[in-house]
Protein backbone atom coordinates (compact mmCIF):
# COMPACT_ATOMS: atom_id res chain seq x y z
CA UNK A 1 0.00 0.00 0.00
CA UNK A 2 0.80 3.37 -0.65
CA UNK A 3 0.48 6.98 1.39
CA UNK A 4 -0.20 10.16 -0.01
CA UNK A 5 -0.77 13.55 1.88
CA UNK A 6 -4.16 14.80 2.23
CA UNK A 7 -4.35 17.73 -0.23
CA UNK A 8 -1.49 20.39 1.01
CA UNK A 9 -2.22 18.94 4.81
CA UNK A 10 0.50 17.50 7.19
CA UNK A 11 -1.96 14.27 7.12
CA UNK A 12 -1.03 10.65 5.36
CA UNK A 13 -3.46 9.04 4.61
CA UNK A 14 -3.75 5.10 2.33
CA UNK A 15 -4.09 5.55 -1.47
CA UNK A 16 -6.86 3.54 -1.18
CA UNK A 17 -9.11 4.01 1.76
CA UNK A 18 -12.23 1.38 2.92
CA UNK A 19 -15.30 2.65 2.83
CA UNK A 20 -19.00 1.39 4.44
CA UNK A 21 -21.59 2.80 2.51
CA UNK A 22 -24.34 0.03 1.41
CA UNK A 23 -22.04 -2.53 2.43
CA UNK A 24 -21.88 -2.57 6.26
CA UNK A 25 -25.42 -3.35 8.40
CA UNK A 26 -26.89 -3.15 4.72
CA UNK A 27 -25.45 -5.75 2.31
CA UNK A 28 -23.46 -7.86 4.39
CA UNK A 29 -23.84 -9.61 8.10
CA UNK A 30 -21.27 -8.00 10.68
CA UNK A 31 -18.87 -11.44 9.98
CA UNK A 32 -18.15 -10.44 6.69
CA UNK A 33 -18.12 -6.87 7.50
CA UNK A 34 -15.43 -7.85 9.99
CA UNK A 35 -13.91 -10.11 7.11
CA UNK A 36 -13.22 -6.81 4.88
CA UNK A 37 -12.02 -4.49 6.96
CA UNK A 38 -9.36 -7.20 8.78
CA UNK A 39 -8.17 -7.72 5.41
CA UNK A 40 -7.99 -4.34 4.46
CA UNK A 41 -5.86 -3.86 7.17
CA UNK A 42 -3.69 -6.76 6.20
CA UNK A 43 -2.69 -5.07 3.47
CA UNK A 44 -1.95 -1.55 4.50
CA UNK A 45 -5.03 0.33 4.42
CA UNK A 46 -4.81 2.67 7.46
CA UNK A 47 -8.09 5.44 6.05
CA UNK A 48 -11.72 4.34 6.93
CA UNK A 49 -14.38 6.56 5.77
CA UNK A 50 -18.07 6.27 6.99
CA UNK A 51 -21.18 8.77 7.22
CA UNK A 52 -23.08 9.14 10.37
CA UNK A 53 -26.57 8.55 7.76
CA UNK A 54 -25.43 4.75 6.56
CA UNK A 55 -27.73 2.54 7.12
CA UNK A 56 -29.37 4.78 9.63
CA UNK A 57 -26.18 5.37 12.04
CA UNK A 58 -25.63 1.28 12.04
CA UNK A 59 -22.72 1.42 9.83
CA UNK A 60 -20.93 3.56 12.33
CA UNK A 61 -21.54 1.44 15.27
CA UNK A 62 -20.49 -2.04 12.77
CA UNK A 63 -17.04 0.04 11.97
CA UNK A 64 -16.38 0.76 15.42
CA UNK A 65 -16.74 -2.57 16.97
CA UNK A 66 -15.04 -4.06 14.12
CA UNK A 67 -12.09 -1.07 14.66
CA UNK A 68 -11.91 -1.41 18.32
CA UNK A 69 -8.98 -2.15 20.07
CA UNK A 70 -6.70 -1.74 17.18
CA UNK A 71 -3.72 1.12 17.45
CA UNK A 72 -5.79 4.24 16.92
CA UNK A 73 -2.92 6.54 16.29
CA UNK A 74 -2.17 3.94 13.12
CA UNK A 75 -5.58 4.52 11.63
CA UNK A 76 -7.53 7.21 10.31
CA UNK A 77 -11.15 7.55 10.87
CA UNK A 78 -13.54 9.66 8.33
CA UNK A 79 -17.33 10.80 8.73
CA UNK A 80 -19.58 12.57 7.77
CA UNK A 81 -22.77 14.94 8.62
CA UNK A 82 -25.41 16.77 6.87
CA UNK A 83 -28.39 14.28 6.11
CA UNK A 84 -30.94 13.68 8.44
CA UNK A 85 -30.72 11.01 11.49
CA UNK A 86 -33.39 11.60 13.39
CA UNK A 87 -37.48 12.78 13.20
CA UNK A 88 -36.99 16.74 14.40
CA UNK A 89 -36.21 19.72 12.83
CA UNK A 90 -32.49 19.96 13.04
CA UNK A 91 -32.12 16.66 12.73
CA UNK A 92 -30.70 17.09 9.23
CA UNK A 93 -28.59 19.88 7.77
CA UNK A 94 -25.15 21.98 8.75
CA UNK A 95 -26.71 24.26 11.66
CA UNK A 96 -24.43 24.32 14.61
CA UNK A 97 -27.30 22.63 16.55
CA UNK A 98 -26.60 19.69 13.67
CA UNK A 99 -23.22 19.60 13.72
CA UNK A 100 -22.78 19.32 17.51
CA UNK A 101 -25.05 16.64 17.63
CA UNK A 102 -23.87 14.77 15.22
CA UNK A 103 -19.81 14.66 16.29
CA UNK A 104 -21.36 13.42 19.43
CA UNK A 105 -23.61 10.60 18.27
CA UNK A 106 -20.34 9.67 15.25
CA UNK A 107 -17.74 9.65 18.84
CA UNK A 108 -19.93 7.28 20.90
CA UNK A 109 -20.67 4.86 17.46
CA UNK A 110 -17.13 4.85 16.30
CA UNK A 111 -15.80 3.95 19.69
CA UNK A 112 -12.93 6.70 19.63
CA UNK A 113 -12.55 10.17 21.46
CA UNK A 114 -11.70 11.86 18.34
CA UNK A 115 -12.45 12.31 14.29
CA UNK A 116 -9.45 12.45 11.92
CA UNK A 117 -11.92 13.78 8.93
CA UNK A 118 -15.43 15.86 9.37
CA UNK A 119 -16.52 15.91 6.08
CA UNK A 120 -19.74 18.28 5.18
CA UNK A 121 -21.83 15.60 3.58
CA UNK A 122 -23.66 18.41 1.00
CA UNK A 123 -23.77 21.74 0.75
CA UNK A 124 -26.52 23.37 2.74
CA UNK A 125 -28.42 26.45 1.25
CA UNK A 126 -30.86 26.86 4.70
CA UNK A 127 -27.80 27.71 6.91
CA UNK A 128 -25.11 30.35 6.49
CA UNK A 129 -21.60 29.09 5.75
CA UNK A 130 -20.63 31.58 8.19
CA UNK A 131 -22.27 29.34 10.93
CA UNK A 132 -21.21 26.16 9.98
CA UNK A 133 -17.75 26.72 9.36
CA UNK A 134 -17.46 28.11 12.90
CA UNK A 135 -18.82 25.28 14.39
CA UNK A 136 -16.42 22.89 12.10
CA UNK A 137 -13.77 25.11 13.70
CA UNK A 138 -15.06 25.07 17.28
CA UNK A 139 -14.68 21.18 17.03
CA UNK A 140 -11.19 21.18 15.52
CA UNK A 141 -10.04 23.47 18.30
CA UNK A 142 -11.71 20.97 20.91
CA UNK A 143 -9.56 18.26 19.88
CA UNK A 144 -13.14 16.09 19.01
CA UNK A 145 -12.22 16.39 15.08
CA UNK A 146 -8.23 16.89 13.31
CA UNK A 147 -9.25 18.23 9.81
CA UNK A 148 -12.17 19.54 8.36
CA UNK A 149 -13.52 18.53 4.62
CA UNK A 150 -16.35 18.53 2.58
CA UNK A 151 -18.76 15.85 -0.03
CA UNK A 152 -19.86 17.00 -3.72
CA UNK A 153 -19.35 20.55 -3.05
CA UNK A 154 -18.89 22.58 -6.28
CA UNK A 155 -15.79 24.75 -6.91
CA UNK A 156 -17.88 27.94 -6.22
CA UNK A 157 -19.23 26.46 -2.97
CA UNK A 158 -15.36 25.38 -1.92
CA UNK A 159 -13.95 28.63 -2.69
CA UNK A 160 -16.61 30.67 -0.93
CA UNK A 161 -15.26 28.23 2.34
CA UNK A 162 -11.83 28.82 2.06
CA UNK A 163 -12.59 32.65 1.74
CA UNK A 164 -14.63 33.09 4.88
CA UNK A 165 -12.25 30.91 6.69
CA UNK A 166 -9.40 33.03 5.78
CA UNK A 167 -11.65 35.95 6.30
CA UNK A 168 -12.57 34.93 9.69
CA UNK A 169 -9.41 33.14 11.31
CA UNK A 170 -10.84 29.49 10.98
CA UNK A 171 -9.22 26.07 10.39
CA UNK A 172 -9.90 25.61 6.49
CA UNK A 173 -11.27 22.58 4.77
CA UNK A 174 -8.50 20.23 3.22
CA UNK A 175 -10.89 17.86 1.17
CA UNK A 176 -13.54 17.41 -0.87
CA UNK A 177 -15.44 14.19 -1.12
CA UNK A 178 -16.96 13.93 -4.95
CA UNK A 179 -17.93 10.86 -7.30
CA UNK A 180 -14.99 10.40 -9.71
CA UNK A 181 -14.38 7.76 -12.06
CA UNK A 182 -13.59 6.71 -15.56
CA UNK A 183 -17.08 7.43 -16.52
CA UNK A 184 -18.10 10.18 -14.62
CA UNK A 185 -15.26 13.03 -14.43
CA UNK A 186 -17.63 15.69 -13.97
CA UNK A 187 -14.73 17.54 -11.65
CA UNK A 188 -12.17 17.79 -13.68
CA UNK A 189 -12.75 21.20 -15.41
CA UNK A 190 -13.73 23.09 -12.24
CA UNK A 191 -13.18 21.42 -9.34
CA UNK A 192 -10.21 19.76 -9.67
CA UNK A 193 -8.27 23.55 -10.59
CA UNK A 194 -10.15 25.13 -7.55
CA UNK A 195 -8.96 22.44 -5.46
CA UNK A 196 -5.14 22.89 -6.64
CA UNK A 197 -5.50 26.40 -6.00
CA UNK A 198 -6.43 25.72 -2.84
CA UNK A 199 -4.55 22.86 -1.65
CA UNK A 200 -7.36 20.55 -1.45
CA UNK A 201 -7.31 16.77 -2.06
CA UNK A 202 -9.97 15.25 -3.59
CA UNK A 203 -11.12 11.81 -1.79
CA UNK A 204 -13.27 9.88 -4.57
CA UNK A 205 -16.45 7.51 -4.15
CA UNK A 206 -17.52 5.15 -6.37
CA UNK A 207 -14.35 4.97 -9.07
CA UNK A 208 -15.65 1.24 -9.84
CA UNK A 209 -18.86 3.33 -11.30
CA UNK A 210 -20.99 1.52 -8.59
CA UNK A 211 -19.06 -2.09 -9.64
CA UNK A 212 -19.88 -1.63 -13.38
CA UNK A 213 -15.96 -1.09 -14.20
CA UNK A 214 -15.21 -4.57 -12.96
CA UNK A 215 -16.88 -6.18 -15.51
CA UNK A 216 -18.90 -7.89 -14.09
CA UNK A 217 -22.27 -6.75 -15.92
CA UNK A 218 -22.09 -8.14 -19.33
CA UNK A 219 -23.72 -5.97 -22.60
CA UNK A 220 -26.81 -8.40 -23.51
CA UNK A 221 -26.88 -10.54 -20.30
CA UNK A 222 -28.85 -11.29 -17.39
CA UNK A 223 -27.66 -8.42 -14.10
CA UNK A 224 -25.90 -11.72 -12.01
CA UNK A 225 -27.64 -12.10 -8.96
CA UNK A 226 -26.04 -11.28 -5.49
CA UNK A 227 -24.68 -8.22 -6.84
CA UNK A 228 -25.47 -4.28 -6.28
CA UNK A 229 -27.33 -4.18 -9.04
CA UNK A 230 -30.27 -5.89 -7.69
CA UNK A 231 -30.28 -5.24 -4.10
CA UNK A 232 -32.34 -2.85 -3.29
CA UNK A 233 -29.81 -0.56 -1.40
CA UNK A 234 -27.77 -0.44 -4.50
CA UNK A 235 -30.20 -0.66 -7.99
CA UNK A 236 -31.15 3.02 -7.75
CA UNK A 237 -27.72 4.81 -7.42
CA UNK A 238 -26.79 2.93 -10.67
CA UNK A 239 -29.02 2.73 -13.29
CA UNK A 240 -27.48 5.31 -15.16
CA UNK A 241 -24.32 3.21 -15.98
CA UNK A 242 -26.03 0.01 -16.69
CA UNK A 243 -27.37 1.51 -20.54
CA UNK A 244 -26.11 -0.53 -23.29
CA UNK A 245 -23.51 1.84 -25.12
CA UNK A 246 -22.24 2.00 -21.54
CA UNK A 247 -21.54 -1.46 -20.79
CA UNK A 248 -20.43 -2.15 -24.36
CA UNK A 249 -17.78 0.23 -24.07
CA UNK A 250 -16.66 -0.94 -20.29
CA UNK A 251 -16.32 -4.34 -22.08
CA UNK A 252 -14.15 -2.89 -24.51
CA UNK A 253 -11.59 -2.07 -21.68
CA UNK A 254 -10.83 -5.99 -21.32
CA UNK A 255 -8.27 -6.10 -23.84
CA UNK A 256 -6.75 -3.18 -21.70
CA UNK A 257 -6.35 -4.32 -18.72
CA UNK A 258 -5.04 -7.69 -19.81
CA UNK A 259 -2.37 -5.95 -21.85
CA UNK A 260 -1.10 -4.29 -18.87
CA UNK A 261 -1.82 -7.80 -16.40
CA UNK A 262 -4.37 -6.31 -14.75
CA UNK A 263 -7.98 -7.26 -13.35
CA UNK A 264 -10.48 -4.32 -14.61
CA UNK A 265 -10.97 -3.00 -10.82
CA UNK A 266 -7.45 -2.37 -10.73
CA UNK A 267 -7.11 -0.79 -14.22
CA UNK A 268 -9.99 1.07 -13.18
CA UNK A 269 -8.56 2.25 -9.39
CA UNK A 270 -4.94 3.35 -11.41
CA UNK A 271 -6.56 4.91 -13.83
CA UNK A 272 -8.32 7.43 -10.53
CA UNK A 273 -5.01 7.17 -8.72
CA UNK A 274 -3.32 8.96 -11.97
CA UNK A 275 -5.28 12.39 -11.01
CA UNK A 276 -2.58 13.78 -9.09
CA UNK A 277 -5.24 15.60 -6.87
CA UNK A 278 -6.76 12.85 -5.77
CA UNK A 279 -5.23 11.54 -2.26
CA UNK A 280 -7.42 8.43 -2.03
CA UNK A 281 -10.03 6.47 -3.91
CA UNK A 282 -12.82 4.10 -2.00
CA UNK A 283 -13.14 1.35 -2.13
CA UNK A 284 -16.35 -1.01 -0.76
CA UNK A 285 -16.32 -4.54 -0.22
CA UNK A 286 -18.71 -7.26 0.18
CA UNK A 287 -16.33 -10.29 -0.13
CA UNK A 288 -12.49 -10.49 1.05
CA UNK A 289 -11.44 -11.16 -2.15
CA UNK A 290 -12.97 -8.18 -3.63
CA UNK A 291 -10.52 -6.03 -0.55
CA UNK A 292 -7.51 -8.29 -1.85
CA UNK A 293 -7.89 -7.33 -5.76
CA UNK A 294 -8.58 -3.62 -5.16
CA UNK A 295 -5.35 -3.19 -3.25
CA UNK A 296 -3.18 -4.42 -5.91
CA UNK A 297 -3.74 -0.96 -7.61
CA UNK A 298 -2.32 0.81 -5.13
CA UNK A 299 1.57 1.75 -6.93
CA UNK A 300 0.40 0.75 -10.61
CA UNK A 301 1.12 3.26 -13.11
CA UNK A 302 -0.47 3.29 -16.30
CA UNK A 303 1.54 4.00 -19.56
CA UNK A 304 0.00 6.73 -21.69
CA UNK A 305 -0.85 4.53 -24.47
CA UNK A 306 -3.17 2.93 -22.21
CA UNK A 307 -4.54 5.92 -20.96
CA UNK A 308 -5.41 7.24 -24.58
CA UNK A 309 -6.97 3.80 -25.82
CA UNK A 310 -9.60 4.12 -22.38
CA UNK A 311 -10.36 7.99 -23.18
CA UNK A 312 -10.78 6.44 -26.87
CA UNK A 313 -12.55 3.58 -26.30
CA UNK A 314 -14.96 5.23 -23.64
CA UNK A 315 -15.35 8.09 -25.78
CA UNK A 316 -19.13 9.44 -26.09
CA UNK A 317 -20.54 7.58 -23.04
CA UNK A 318 -18.50 9.60 -20.55
CA UNK A 319 -20.11 12.16 -18.80
CA UNK A 320 -18.20 15.80 -18.35
CA UNK A 321 -20.44 18.27 -17.42
CA UNK A 322 -19.87 20.49 -14.99
CA UNK A 323 -23.55 21.40 -13.77
CA UNK A 324 -23.68 17.59 -12.81
CA UNK A 325 -20.88 18.11 -10.08
CA UNK A 326 -23.19 17.53 -7.58
CA UNK A 327 -23.85 14.04 -7.82
CA UNK A 328 -27.78 13.07 -8.80
CA UNK A 329 -27.16 10.03 -6.05
CA UNK A 330 -28.89 11.32 -3.25
CA UNK A 331 -26.84 9.83 0.10
CA UNK A 332 -22.90 8.06 -0.93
Amino acid sequence: MEYRRLGSSGLKISELAYGNWITHASQVEEDQARECVHAALDAGITTYDTADVYAGTKAEEVLGRILKGMRRDGLEIFTKVYWPTGPARNDSGLSRKHIVRSVEGSLRRLQTDYIDLYQAHRFDYETPLEETLRAFDDLVRSGKVLYIGVSEWTAEQIDDAVRIAGEMGFDRIVSNQPQYSMLWRVIEDEVVPTSRQHGIGQIVWSPLAQGVLTGKYRPGAELPPDTRAVSKEGSAFMRRFLTPEILTSVDELRSVAADLDLSMAQLALAWVLANDNVSAAIIGATRREQVLDNVRASGVSLPPEALAAIDRILGDVVERDPARTTSPNPRP
